[in-house]
């Protein structure tokens, strides 16, 4: 087996740089943790950007994919599936909305979703939000608010994209004021991840809700992050009491298995025709069989009911040294009055993995929905040593 050093060497020489990386080289995960290839194990709190919802490696999945890949690895959309059917039935039954685009990642959701928006209200402008994160392809880009990322494609980028202050229910108004007949949707992250785990009052979405109603508009939650569970419901809109027009999932859908869905409703999806979305890879049969067996193992073990448990678990061990905690469920944000910076290397010297954020003070943690009071008290020792430094 090669060791740490080869491998950051090979990847280096080879691969176009993407993310900034840590200096981990990871070669096996078993439920709460990652070991690297000098055989140090971590508590991974951040789950590979928000995807190991079950933990890695879940059993009933890595069983599923093992006895799909034997019985038929891929065929496309173009004919039906047993396995697709599944994974299909499920997710309809388990989602306030019943009709289904598989696809293979968060942003070609994102993309599907604009488009769905603009052929059905025959409108092209969209809003999203400042400090909201959609995806890196050319659509979901435009959609996008960070500025370093779009100015290198901005020639290129739809133009009629509009940015509102996220929770500031004024500033949506009036931008469908300013722009009348032309909204399709608005597109958002019911929790800025990437922002900072910026969260907002459910009567802010309820707002967003009436004046997508008022003006003639879509609503698509972007819940690639706070989906399938990962707040304490499916959705994280069931704790709103609405429902929204389009979700767009990913991460966690497959655990860890390239594989993302769009979510529509009824009456919405009368507005496709046969020709308007493609995808040969999308709803592959191993991507299906992982879906079918993270929400089978998400019902059975009735894992939803864990995240706000979880979340508070955490809170108390974190609330002495925070200036505030964010999120719900296990998509949770800590601000600290130092930069994050400072405490994440210390972190991982303790054998925890946790993430930043846009706001350089605020660390972003993404326990599994699996994390038992064991996992919580091993972060505690790890976590109270890390923040020694800060409290001196």
């Amino acid at each position: 087996m090669m060791n740490t050093e080869t491998i950051i060497h090979d990847e280096d020489l080879f691969l176009i740089p993407t993310y900034k990386k840590l200096p981990l080289a990871l070669v096996r995960g078993e439920g709460c943790y990652v070991w690297d290839a000098d055989g140090n194990r971590y508590l991974d709190f951040y789950g590979g950007h928000c995807v190991t919802a079950l933990g890695h490696c879940p059993p009933p999945v890595v069983e599923a994919i093992q006895k799909q890949s034997q019985r038929l690895l891929f065929y496309s959309n173009v004919v039906y599936s047993d396995t697709r059917a599944h994974a299909a039935k499920l997710l309809g039954e388990m989602s306030p909305l019943h009709r289904i685009f598989f696809c293979n990642s968060g942003t070609e959701a994102i993309e599907t979703s604009l488009k769905i928006a603009r052929k059905s209200t025959g409108r092209s402008g969209i809003i999203s939000t400042k400090q909201g994160f959609h995806g890196r392809t050319l659509g979901s880009l435009a959609a996008t608010w960070n500025p370093a990322y779009r100015k290198p494609f901005q020639d290129v980028l739809a133009p009629t994209h509009y940015y509102a202050e996220f929770g500031n229910l004024a500033t949506f108004e009036s931008i469908f004021v300013d722009h009348p007949d032309h909204i399709a949707a608005i597109l958002i992250e019911p929790i800025q991840s990437i922002g900072g785990i910026v969260d907002a009052p459910n009567e802010y979405f309820l707002g967003l809700r009436e004046l997508c109603d008022k003006y003639g508009a879509l609503l698509i939650f972007d819940e690639i992050q706070t989906g399938v569970g990962r707040t304490g419901t499916f959705s994280i809109s069931e704790q709103m009491g609405l429902i929204p027009d389009m979700i767009t999932l990913a991460k966690s859908l497959g655990s860890g298995i390239p594989v993302g869905a769009l979510l529509l409703s009824d009456v919405l999806s009368e507005t496709i025709e046969y020709g308007d979305q493609g995808t040969t890879f999308g709803g592959g049969m191993v991507a299906m069989s992982a879906v079918a067996a993270t929400l089978t193992m998400i019902q059975q073990k009735q894992l939803m009911d864990r995240a706000p448990v979880i979340f508070e678990q955490l809170s108390d061990v974190i609330r002495p040294y925070a200036l505030e905690i964010r999120g719900r469920g296990c998509l949770i944000g800590v601000k600290f009055d130092s930069p994050v910076s400072e405490i994440l290397p210390r972190l991982r010297s303790n054998g925890i993995l946790a993430g930043g954020s846009g706001d350089p003070h605020v660390m972003r943690m993404m326990p599994p929905l699996i994390t038992q009071q064991v996992h919580i008290h091993e972060f505690a020792d790890g976590f109270e040593d890390a923040m020694k430094p800060v409290q001196a």
